[in-house]
């Protein structure tokens, strides 16, 4: 059985802020339960997400911006 996390221990566990965590469930990157007012999250969804792995930060490089 899955471990479960808060919001909080889940922005630790990926290394974000909570209100980021809340982001990705809104936006449906990381599922999770609603239990009260607090979203509860399986440690495998954290880890697909993880793994999933991320966009890099920032614009992208100029030579990619020209259109032929």
């Amino acid at each position: 059985m899955d471990k479960l996390y808060t919001t909080e221990s889940a922005a630790e566990y990926l290394r974000v802020t909570p209100a980021r965590v809340r982001q990705l469930i809104i936006a449906g990157r990381i599922k999770s339960e609603k239990y009260g007012r607090d979203h509860l999250i399986f440690e495998s969804e954290l880890k697909q997400y993880a793994a999933s792995g991320k966009k890099k930060a920032g614009r992208p490089p100029q030579n990619s911006l020209r259109l032929r």
